[in-house]
């Protein structure tokens, strides 16, 4: 079967892999087979600490998932920073006046409408 593996080290940077598997392969031995793990030494030592996170047609999956024809294997880059505290950062740096429901949309208006 056919399995694309893609995977995007840095913004504005992509790259990609095809490779062939035998039926009942896994999501571990796609990355390994594809030549990604070797290629890029960044990937091997994230997947030795267990902080690779990879997924099939953007949903997270497991290494040991079995793969279907065609299927397309991500692997995703660790966060930098956490989600919520980046929010709350811009929110605070916006002010509490000036964002959101907070914010007025028309002269005489209220706060939230």
């Amino acid at each position: 079967m056919k399995i694309t593996v893609v995977y995007a080290p840095s913004p504005q940077e992509f790259r990609e892999w095809q490779t062939q598997l035998p039926e009942g392969s896994t999501l571990r031995q796609a990355m390994a087979h594809c030549g990604a793990l070797q290629e890029l030494a960044e990937l091997s030592e994230l997947l030795a600490t267990g902080a690779l996170t990879v997924g099939v047609w953007g949903r997270a999956a497991r290494a040991d998932q079995l793969l279907q024809e065609d299927d397309r294997v991500e692997i995703y880059r660790p966060l930098r920073v956490d989600p919520k505290v980046a929010r709350r950062e811009r929110f605070r740096g916006q002010g509490s006046r000036g964002a959101g429901l907070f914010a007025k949309k028309r002269a005489g208006g209220k706060a939230g409408y």
